[in-house]
């Protein structure tokens, strides 16, 4: 059998693994399960990854890579900053109705991230990149448009981030077609409200 490089079998073992995973679940992605699923023997995974926190970390990416890709492509071409805003927030949503079981993958991974050392660190990276992520095509629409922020574009992600995890959380274990419209689309005015400063932030006690 030809010798297959590391580099060459990390991206079949990352799809093994999200295969696995998302038709069996998390707890099913032990580093023995995962190379059966590829047909290799099981140190073949540690010599490709060293240890299945990193595994798991490249599957967080690669699965958050490619859902990005798909809202990036639906940045529409000279609109406007909040119809720019409204069609990145439809691209993300339509990702959670059509890549369900990735989202639920993702969800688990991060669940099982909270008690597991060396992959809350890399939970810790991926939800980061997601904010870098939408804080970046928050700056670059505001730039393309001339659009003036009212609050850092760091602040009005991890606002939107907030709202769409939990809209998300709610699809995947408590559906409701017309609730989670209103709730998306509530979500997105307020975001562009934040954006443009007419958002009235109310007080709240000290301490």
């Amino acid at each position: 059998m030809a010798h297959v490089s590391a580099a060459e079998r990390r991206p079949q073992l990352i799809k093994a693994a999200i295969d696995l995973m998302t038709r069996e679940g998390v707890a099913a992605g032990s580093t023995r399960a995962i190379a059966a699923e590829l047909g290799v023997a099981q140190a073949t995974v540690h010599y490709s990854f060293g240890t299945k926190a990193d595994l798991y970390r490249a599957v967080m990416e690669q699965i958050t890579e490619d859902l990005t890709a798909r809202i990036e492509r639906a940045a529409p071409e000279g609109a406007g900053f909040e119809e720019t805003v409204v069609a990145l927030a439809h691209a993300s949503w339509r990702t959670v109705r059509e890549e369900t079981t990735h989202y639920r993958l993702l969800t688990e991974l991060s669940m099982l991230a909270l008690r597991t050392p060396g992959l809350s660190e890399a939970y810790r990276d991926y939800y980061r990149g997601m904010g870098e992520v939408t804080a970046r095509l928050v700056t670059e629409a505001a730039t393309r448009t001339g659009y003036g922020l009212a609050q850092p574009a760091g602040t009005i992600a991890r606002f939107f981030l907030a709202g769409f995890d939990g809209l998300t959380l709610q699809h995947l274990y408590a559906p409701d077609e017309l609730s989670e419209d209103i709730g998306l689309r509530a979500l997105v005015s307020a975001t562009i409200a934040l954006a443009g400063g007419r958002l009235e932030l109310v007080e709240m006690p000290a301490g």
